[in-house]
Protein backbone atom coordinates (compact mmCIF):
# COMPACT_ATOMS: atom_id res chain seq x y z
CA UNK A 1 0.00 0.00 0.00
CA UNK A 2 2.89 2.34 0.76
CA UNK A 3 4.39 1.69 -2.65
CA UNK A 4 1.11 2.45 -4.39
CA UNK A 5 0.73 5.61 -2.35
CA UNK A 6 4.18 6.73 -3.52
CA UNK A 7 3.23 6.05 -7.15
CA UNK A 8 0.02 7.99 -6.69
CA UNK A 9 1.92 10.89 -5.14
CA UNK A 10 4.41 10.97 -8.03
CA UNK A 11 1.52 10.96 -10.48
CA UNK A 12 -0.31 13.75 -8.66
CA UNK A 13 2.73 15.96 -8.22
CA UNK A 14 4.65 15.42 -11.45
CA UNK A 15 2.27 13.76 -13.92
CA UNK A 16 2.69 10.58 -15.91
CA UNK A 17 6.16 11.55 -17.16
CA UNK A 18 7.49 10.92 -13.65
CA UNK A 19 6.58 7.22 -13.85
CA UNK A 20 8.45 4.48 -15.68
CA UNK A 21 6.55 2.39 -18.23
CA UNK A 22 6.19 -0.54 -15.86
CA UNK A 23 4.95 1.79 -13.11
CA UNK A 24 2.18 3.13 -15.34
CA UNK A 25 0.97 -0.40 -16.09
CA UNK A 26 1.53 -1.48 -12.49
CA UNK A 27 -0.70 1.28 -11.14
CA UNK A 28 -3.36 0.67 -13.78
CA UNK A 29 -3.46 -3.01 -12.87
CA UNK A 30 -3.57 -2.14 -9.17
CA UNK A 31 -6.90 -0.41 -9.77
CA UNK A 32 -8.27 -3.65 -11.23
CA UNK A 33 -6.48 -6.02 -8.81
CA UNK A 34 -6.38 -4.06 -5.55
CA UNK A 35 -4.99 -6.79 -3.24
CA UNK A 36 -2.01 -7.92 -5.26
CA UNK A 37 1.52 -6.76 -6.02
CA UNK A 38 1.13 -5.92 -9.70
CA UNK A 39 4.72 -4.91 -10.47
CA UNK A 40 5.85 -8.40 -11.61
CA UNK A 41 2.75 -8.73 -13.78
CA UNK A 42 3.30 -5.29 -15.33
CA UNK A 43 6.89 -6.16 -16.20
CA UNK A 44 5.84 -9.53 -17.62
CA UNK A 45 3.28 -7.84 -19.89
CA UNK A 46 5.79 -5.32 -21.20
CA UNK A 47 8.28 -8.11 -21.92
CA UNK A 48 5.67 -10.22 -23.66
CA UNK A 49 4.43 -7.45 -25.97
CA UNK A 50 7.61 -5.42 -26.39
CA UNK A 51 6.47 -2.29 -24.55
CA UNK A 52 3.40 -0.20 -23.89
CA UNK A 53 2.50 0.22 -27.58
CA UNK A 54 2.48 -3.51 -28.20
CA UNK A 55 0.52 -4.16 -25.00
CA UNK A 56 -2.17 -1.60 -25.73
CA UNK A 57 -2.76 -2.88 -29.26
CA UNK A 58 -2.60 -6.58 -28.37
CA UNK A 59 -5.95 -8.31 -28.68
CA UNK A 60 -7.94 -9.56 -25.70
CA UNK A 61 -7.08 -13.23 -26.28
CA UNK A 62 -3.34 -12.58 -26.50
CA UNK A 63 -3.30 -10.66 -23.22
CA UNK A 64 -5.41 -13.36 -21.58
CA UNK A 65 -2.67 -15.90 -22.28
CA UNK A 66 -0.32 -14.08 -19.88
CA UNK A 67 -0.55 -15.81 -16.47
CA UNK A 68 -2.30 -13.62 -13.94
CA UNK A 69 -4.41 -11.64 -16.40
CA UNK A 70 -8.18 -11.95 -16.03
CA UNK A 71 -11.09 -10.19 -17.69
CA UNK A 72 -11.14 -7.24 -15.28
CA UNK A 73 -7.44 -6.42 -15.68
CA UNK A 74 -7.60 -6.90 -19.47
CA UNK A 75 -10.61 -4.58 -19.59
CA UNK A 76 -8.63 -1.92 -17.70
CA UNK A 77 -5.93 -1.99 -20.41
CA UNK A 78 -8.39 -2.02 -23.31
CA UNK A 79 -10.46 0.87 -21.93
CA UNK A 80 -7.31 3.01 -21.74
CA UNK A 81 -6.55 2.13 -25.36
CA UNK A 82 -10.12 2.90 -26.44
CA UNK A 83 -10.08 6.25 -24.64
CA UNK A 84 -6.78 7.25 -26.23
CA UNK A 85 -7.96 6.29 -29.72
CA UNK A 86 -11.27 8.11 -29.24
CA UNK A 87 -9.44 11.27 -28.20
CA UNK A 88 -7.04 11.10 -31.15
CA UNK A 89 -9.77 10.21 -33.63
CA UNK A 90 -11.94 13.12 -32.47
CA UNK A 91 -9.06 15.53 -33.05
CA UNK A 92 -8.94 14.26 -36.65
CA UNK A 93 -12.70 14.32 -37.22
CA UNK A 94 -13.17 17.89 -36.02
CA UNK A 95 -10.95 19.52 -38.68
CA UNK A 96 -10.16 19.11 -42.38
CA UNK A 97 -7.83 16.13 -42.48
CA UNK A 98 -5.27 17.72 -44.79
CA UNK A 99 -4.96 20.67 -42.39
CA UNK A 100 -4.40 18.43 -39.38
CA UNK A 101 -1.95 15.94 -40.84
CA UNK A 102 0.07 15.41 -37.66
CA UNK A 103 -3.10 14.63 -35.70
CA UNK A 104 -3.94 12.00 -38.33
CA UNK A 105 -0.49 10.44 -38.09
CA UNK A 106 -0.70 10.37 -34.28
CA UNK A 107 -4.05 8.57 -34.47
CA UNK A 108 -2.86 6.03 -37.04
CA UNK A 109 0.36 5.33 -35.17
CA UNK A 110 -1.49 4.74 -31.89
CA UNK A 111 -3.89 2.36 -33.60
CA UNK A 112 -1.67 0.47 -36.04
CA UNK A 113 2.07 0.82 -35.42
CA UNK A 114 2.40 -2.10 -33.03
CA UNK A 115 -0.03 -4.58 -34.58
CA UNK A 116 1.29 -8.08 -35.28
CA UNK A 117 -0.67 -8.39 -38.56
CA UNK A 118 -1.23 -6.05 -41.48
CA UNK A 119 -4.38 -3.95 -41.28
CA UNK A 120 -5.86 -2.04 -44.19
CA UNK A 121 -8.07 0.99 -43.78
CA UNK A 122 -9.43 3.63 -46.12
CA UNK A 123 -10.22 7.14 -44.95
CA UNK A 124 -13.11 8.61 -46.94
CA UNK A 125 -13.27 12.42 -47.14
CA UNK A 126 -15.96 14.82 -48.31
CA UNK A 127 -15.44 17.80 -50.60
CA UNK A 128 -14.19 19.88 -47.63
CA UNK A 129 -11.61 17.18 -46.79
CA UNK A 130 -13.45 16.26 -43.61
CA UNK A 131 -13.58 12.64 -42.51
CA UNK A 132 -16.70 10.85 -43.73
CA UNK A 133 -15.75 7.33 -42.70
CA UNK A 134 -12.75 5.48 -41.38
CA UNK A 135 -13.21 2.06 -42.98
CA UNK A 136 -11.37 -0.96 -41.62
CA UNK A 137 -11.10 -3.04 -44.78
CA UNK A 138 -9.56 -6.12 -43.19
CA UNK A 139 -6.54 -7.76 -41.60
CA UNK A 140 -4.02 -9.95 -43.33
CA UNK A 141 -1.20 -12.30 -42.45
CA UNK A 142 1.94 -11.21 -40.69
CA UNK A 143 3.37 -9.87 -43.94
CA UNK A 144 0.49 -8.87 -46.20
CA UNK A 145 -3.12 -7.78 -46.41
CA UNK A 146 -5.01 -7.55 -49.67
CA UNK A 147 -6.35 -4.22 -50.92
CA UNK A 148 -8.88 -4.71 -53.71
CA UNK A 149 -9.35 -1.78 -56.06
CA UNK A 150 -12.94 -2.69 -56.87
CA UNK A 151 -13.95 -2.82 -53.19
CA UNK A 152 -12.29 0.50 -52.40
CA UNK A 153 -13.93 2.33 -55.30
CA UNK A 154 -17.32 0.69 -54.72
CA UNK A 155 -17.30 1.83 -51.12
CA UNK A 156 -16.28 5.35 -52.14
CA UNK A 157 -19.25 5.54 -54.51
CA UNK A 158 -21.61 4.29 -51.79
CA UNK A 159 -20.42 6.95 -49.36
CA UNK A 160 -20.21 9.74 -51.93
CA UNK A 161 -16.52 10.25 -51.14
CA UNK A 162 -14.73 13.12 -52.85
CA UNK A 163 -11.31 11.77 -51.96
CA UNK A 164 -9.49 8.96 -50.17
CA UNK A 165 -6.44 8.29 -48.05
CA UNK A 166 -5.21 4.70 -48.09
CA UNK A 167 -3.52 3.36 -44.97
CA UNK A 168 -1.91 0.12 -43.91
CA UNK A 169 0.79 -0.99 -41.49
CA UNK A 170 3.94 -3.09 -41.75
CA UNK A 171 4.32 -5.42 -38.75
CA UNK A 172 8.05 -5.64 -39.49
CA UNK A 173 8.31 -2.07 -38.21
CA UNK A 174 9.83 -0.78 -41.46
CA UNK A 175 7.31 1.48 -43.26
CA UNK A 176 9.15 1.46 -46.59
CA UNK A 177 6.67 0.78 -49.43
CA UNK A 178 6.94 -2.50 -51.29
CA UNK A 179 6.54 -2.89 -55.04
CA UNK A 180 3.07 -4.31 -54.40
CA UNK A 181 2.16 -1.27 -52.25
CA UNK A 182 3.11 1.06 -55.08
CA UNK A 183 1.35 -0.97 -57.77
CA UNK A 184 -1.98 -1.28 -55.97
CA UNK A 185 -1.91 2.39 -55.03
CA UNK A 186 -1.52 3.41 -58.66
CA UNK A 187 -4.36 1.10 -59.66
CA UNK A 188 -6.69 2.76 -57.15
CA UNK A 189 -5.51 6.24 -58.21
CA UNK A 190 -6.28 5.46 -61.86
CA UNK A 191 -9.68 3.95 -61.04
CA UNK A 192 -10.58 6.92 -58.87
CA UNK A 193 -9.64 9.44 -61.54
CA UNK A 194 -12.23 8.00 -63.92
CA UNK A 195 -14.93 8.75 -61.35
CA UNK A 196 -13.63 12.06 -60.06
CA UNK A 197 -12.37 10.56 -56.78
CA UNK A 198 -8.95 11.80 -55.66
CA UNK A 199 -6.47 9.65 -53.77
CA UNK A 200 -4.52 12.09 -51.61
CA UNK A 201 -1.99 9.62 -50.27
CA UNK A 202 -1.15 6.09 -49.20
CA UNK A 203 0.35 6.11 -45.71
CA UNK A 204 2.28 3.13 -44.40
CA UNK A 205 2.63 2.92 -40.63
CA UNK A 206 5.44 1.07 -38.87
CA UNK A 207 6.92 0.98 -35.41
CA UNK A 208 9.93 2.85 -36.83
CA UNK A 209 7.84 5.67 -38.33
CA UNK A 210 5.67 6.19 -41.37
CA UNK A 211 6.01 6.53 -45.13
CA UNK A 212 3.94 8.68 -47.45
CA UNK A 213 3.84 7.56 -51.08
CA UNK A 214 2.94 11.10 -52.14
CA UNK A 215 5.91 12.57 -50.26
CA UNK A 216 8.14 10.02 -51.97
CA UNK A 217 6.79 10.97 -55.40
CA UNK A 218 5.22 7.55 -55.95
CA UNK A 219 1.63 8.70 -56.65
Amino acid sequence: MGHRARLRQKLAESGGEALHDHELIEYLLALAIPRRDTKPLAKALLREFGGIGGLMTADWQAIARVPGMGDTSIAAIKIVQATLLRMLRNSVAEKPVLASWQALLDYLRADMAFLSVERVRVLHLNSRNQLLRDDHMGDGSVDQAAIYTREVIKRAIELGSASLILVHNHPSGDPSPSRQDIEITRQIVDAGKRLGITVHDHIIIGEKGHASLRAQGLL
